[in-house]
């Protein structure tokens, strides 16, 4: 039997390290896949936002999501293929993952992007302390108002700029205590802060990678039409806005991504067929 694991059959194990596919198949293996909205709700967040020791949580816990960006990035990254890979919940983002859930033969769930479902999870700690780490002024500023002010009425709320050495926010979290931290300095910084946080914090909070959802709440980014989120192409939106920025993301990443996921279901038929 072929094992994509095993070091005679891995891509890569000569260099002694996991190949890519190994980092994908991490990536996958922990993705938490909703089926509706019933889940969302009743389930998914229930469980982020359960308070502390009152709801049995002992630890600081992780959210993470994983678009074809991010599945790039871990291809090149291995410690940031592993920051995502150890998240709690790791959801899927984007039509990309349903593309490559499809070739998988997996049901992809719910498309749980960030910038929809983290306002829900900030809303679920109304009167609790929320901590927010990322983007800069006046975003920031911005944003955090909007979260104490509309979001979350009655929560005490604290900021920090995304640009800081991971020790002042390792400094800031164990001061200020919250319940809930917002990183907002996109990949692969968050992630990899994000696990530093979970291993410094001796208290229970929830910890979620939000990529530009700081920039979202204070103005400095737009969404797209709703029409163009509900048919998966809000990232061509984006790219209109901010074409130098995100050009290699989407015109360059996209197919190289397509054209990955296409070897990484080769391999994982590959090794079904010889099972």
């Amino acid at each position: 039997m072929t094992d994509l694991h095993s070091p005679t059959s891995r891509p890569g194990a000569a260099s002694g390290g996991p190949s890519w596919i190994d980092r994908w198949r991490a990536i996958l293996g922990a993705l938490t896949v909703v089926e509706d909205e019933r889940g969302v709700e009743d389930e998914l967040l229930r469980a982020m936002c359960a308070p502390g020791p009152e709801g049995g949580i002992d630890r600081p816990r992780v959210v993470a999501f994983v678009n074809a960006h991010a599945m790039n990035s871990a291809v090149t990254d291995p410690g940031f293929a592993d920051a995502v890979a150890q998240a709690d919940w790791v959801l899927r983002d984007g039509s990309g993952m349903r593309m490559l859930m499809d070739r998988l033969g997996r049901a992809p769930g719910l498309n749980l992007n960030g910038t929809d479902l983290i306002p829900r999870i900030v809303a679920r700690h109304a009167g609790r302390r929320i901590l927010v780490l990322g983007t800069r002024d006046p975003q920031l500023s911005i944003a955090a108002a909007r979260i104490r002010d509309e979001l979350a009425p009655g929560a005490v709320v604290d900021a920090m700029d995304g640009f800081r050495a991971p020790q002042a926010y390792l400094e800031q979290a164990r001061a200020f205590a919250p319940d809930l931290i917002v990183l907002g300095m996109g990949m692969p910084k968050q992630e990899q802060v994000a696990q530093q946080l979970r291993r410094a914090l001796a208290r229970p909070c929830l910890i979620v990678c939000g990529g530009a959802i700081l920039d979202f709440l204070g103005g400095g980014a737009t969404r797209a039409p709703a029409w163009m989120r509900r048919l998966g192409i809000e990232w061509l939106y984006r790219l209109a806005r901010e074409p130098r920025r995100l050009f290699k993301r989407y015109v360059l990443g996209n197919p190289l991504f397509l054209s990955r996921a296409r070897r990484y279901a080769a391999a994982v038929g590959q090794q079904r067929s010889s099972a």
